[in-house]
């Protein structure tokens, strides 16, 4: 029987919510104006690089009072809000909050996981009759106090409870800043019916219009809606099934997706840059992309490289190659063999650069060329010195103080590069 039919008669999940979602407001901002008491109550803005072309990375719920929201540059968050304060990203604060949550998370149940870096979950299951027998409600409440002792009282958190992640995920939204609320089969109507379509993660303006293109407009609309219709209609793809179930509260979401692609990417410190300095700066690209890849102990057969014109133009080119790579000097030679084919058509404003067919590294597999040995020595040594010393504080000439300009980004959306980012930093 296909699977869709089959969905067709499936109920809602009656089960007993067994996962908590905790998501820390406005996060960095949060942070910096617990750590410096003058900012509190006030509209501030974090960066990650003081400039006008920088954008809003994290925004305090007075910022977001006056329209400010993160991917704004500064030059716009500055006209909505005149009196907005912006500071850089401190990333050992938020790495400090991030080690006191996950402790705290795991005082509860050995399964739990951060979804990025100011989103975590905490799975119940197997842990209710002989180690957390208090009601969910009561321990989401405890972990909020705690978390305050811990960080401090102005840190608040919004904590979501449902029988599985997207419901908790929602149900963690509902009421911001400092909310609980609990989301079961008794009451999901209830909720779906406060809500609209793009309420709901993972319907942006285009699910969106796919839905209201099969007379789907409301949440509760988009709960009632056959399996088939999803399916077949909608999202034409698998993915229907998936949110017949997910909004009826079954677990579809417990999946870590591979690595496919490791880079960076910049927004030039200087619109009218000379090819020395962006050449500077696409060298600094690499030996970040070369340290997450040998971080997360992968190397790398092919190199992407995207480019943005002053001009509103983009060129963006990519090489597979036979032979595999992972240090710093390679992944330079390849991005400046794409970049010396780019059309020179402006001034560059946003360079990226890309590693992708990534398999892991052999880097215990001698070569057999004595020159690719001591390469690798090199970059082992110079890692080695980094790590104890600080990031970048061996270089290749090539990026010389492009350091001082291109900030380290915190990585929204993942936790992957988090630990590395803050124990060296």
């Amino acid at each position: 029987m296909p699977r869709y039919q089959a969905d067709l008669r499936l109920p809602l999940n009656t089960e007993a919510p067994q996962i908590l979602h905790i998501d820390l407001n406005s996060c960095f901002a949060t942070v910096e104006q617990q750590a410096r008491p003058m900012l509190r109550g006030r509209p501030l803005g974090v960066t990650n690089r003081l400039t006008k072309n920088a954008c809003v990375v994290a925004a305090s719920y007075e910022a977001k009072a006056e329209g400010v929201k993160v991917g704004m540059t500064f030059s716009e968050a500055k006209l909505l809000c005149p009196d907005l304060i912006m500071i850089e990203t401190d990333p050992p604060k938020y790495h400090h909050v991030y080690k006191e949550l996950v402790k705290i998370m795991r005082s509860y149940s050995p399964d739990i996981g951060m979804k990025s870096i100011d989103e975590g979950i905490i799975d119940f299951h197997g842990t209710r009759q002989h180690v957390n027998r208090r009601p969910l409600a009561v321990i989401g409440h405890e972990i909020k106090q705690r978390l305050r002792e811990r960080v401090g009282g102005w840190m608040m958190c919004n904590i979501g409870v449902a029988p599985n992640r997207f419901l908790a995920k929602t149900a963690a939204s509902l009421h911001k800043p400092d909310g609980l609320d609990i989301i079961t089969h008794k009451n999901l109507r209830e909720t779906l019916a406060t809500l609209e379509l793009t309420d709901l993660t993972g319907i942006a303006e285009r699910n969106q219009a796919r839905l209201n293109a099969a007379g789907i407009h409301t949440p509760l609309q988009f709960l009632d809606a056959p399996a088939d219709v999803l399916s077949r209609k909608v999202f034409k793809s698998v993915c229907g099934d998936d949110w017949y179930k997910r909004l009826r509260g079954w677990e579809v979401d417990n999946v870590e997706f591979d690595t496919k692609t490791i880079g960076r990417q910049f927004v030039m410190d200087d619109y009218n840059a000379s090819e020395d300095k962006v050449r500077n700066r696409l060298a600094h690209l690499c030996e970040s992309t070369g340290l997450k890849l040998r971080y997360k102990g992968f190397c790398a057969r092919g190199i992407s490289l995207h480019i943005q014109y002053k001009t509103g133009d983009a060129w963006h080119g990519r090489k597979a190659f036979k032979s595999s790579f992972y240090t710093t000097s390679e992944i330079f030679r390849r991005a400046l063999l794409l970049y010396n084919q780019h059309p020179r058509l402006g001034n560059v404003v946003m360079i990226s650069v890309s590693c992708y067919l990534l398999e892991p590294a052999m880097t215990n597999q001698m070569s057999i060329l004595d020159e690719v040995n001591q390469e690798r020595r090199l970059t082992e040594a110079m890692d080695e010195l980094n790590g104890r010393y600080g990031n970048y504080t061996v270089v290749f000439a090539s990026s010389l103080g492009a350091d001082k300009e291109i900030k380290q980004k915190i990585p929204f959306g993942t936790t992957r590069y988090f630990e590395l980012l803050c124990n060296r930093a």
